[in-house]
């Protein structure tokens, strides 16, 4: 793993908080953490959260905040394994800056990730929470291409559109500090989800269209709470309900939520079963 120790912050630096919870990520969280240590401009603090690993990460994470500044990186120990929801509510209390950044301990970001999302949010303050594309790659080492800053524009994303799909990969949203909602404490599937409609329900919501994170893994069907087809779609269920509940969302469109869920669900397992018979090579595409 490069070295990736950045220089004293000065002015490089920008009032963001990086939070990235970790769990049994030994092999992944050096990548996590280097890629927010070149960033064109730096993030006042990282906040890594370990939620209760047993495999050495909690260790690693004390090692890996050695060899950056003092008290650049925080490590904070969950007593108990909570979720990856709870542990970013967790970085979220501790955060001391007025915008937060999320990251997955098996993602990485484009150098340039929070120079331009960061400045573009300060030219738009009323906007609440934003987000871009993602890249999948199978890529350790994904090949970096240089942007300008102009490229990096939103549009807006309104609660309407987030009901039908979601709209913002967890490490690409930096949202607003201050905001009063959380993600739900009980709640491990589609928590992030429900956020984004709960912001997007009082507030104002965009995304751009470039790609400056790194997913190294499908966003459905390949191991972790999201390889759960049915399971990630039983989470979807109940965000809508939760919603209605909330009285974000009326009975009748929870209603005819429901049957677009379920196509959702039969149109990611055919996805991935033609994937797995692509990467087998049972089938040529």
């Amino acid at each position: 793993m490069i070295d990736a120790r950045p220089p004293a912050l000065g002015d490089r630096a920008i009032p963001v908080s990086v939070v990235i919870p970790c769990f049994n990520c030994v092999s992944t969280i050096e990548r996590a953490v280097s890629s927010v240590a070149v960033q064109t401009r730096l993030p006042v603090e990282i906040i890594l959260i370990d939620d209760f690993s047993a495999d050495g990460t909690t260790e690693l994470l004390h090692d890996i905040s050695g060899r950056y500044p003092k008290r650049w990186i925080k490590v904070i120990e969950e007593t108990s394994n909570c979720g990856p929801g709870r542990a970013r509510n967790t970085g979220w209390d501790k955060a001391s800056q007025p915008y937060l950044a999320f990251l997955d301990s098996d993602d990485s970001w484009h150098p340039q990730k929070l120079e331009f999302q960061y400045s573009w949010m300060m030219r738009h303050p009323h906007v609440d929470l934003s987000g871009h594309a993602c890249q999948v790659t199978a890529t350790p080492v994904p090949k970096i291409v240089s942007y300008a800053i102009s490229d990096f524009e939103c549009t807006p994303v309104s609660l309407g559109q987030l009901l039908i799909s979601n709209r913002f990969s967890t490490p690409s949203v930096m949202l607003k500090t201050g905001l009063p909602n959380r993600f739900a404490r009980n709640k491990r599937r589609s928590e992030d989800y429900l956020l984004w409609m709960e912001i997007a329900s009082g507030g104002h919501c965009a995304t751009s269209a470039l790609p400056l994170a790194f997913l190294y893994k499908e966003a459905y069907g390949i191991g972790g709470l999201s390889g759960d087809l049915w399971g990630m779609t039983k989470g979807e269920l109940d965000t809508y309900r939760l919603m209605a509940e909330m009285g974000h969302m009326s009975r009748l469109a929870l209603i005819g939520l429901y049957p677009w869920c379920l196509f959702k669900f039969l149109r990611r397992l055919t996805h991935t079963e033609i994937r797995r018979r692509t990467n087998t090579g049972e089938a040529h595409v």
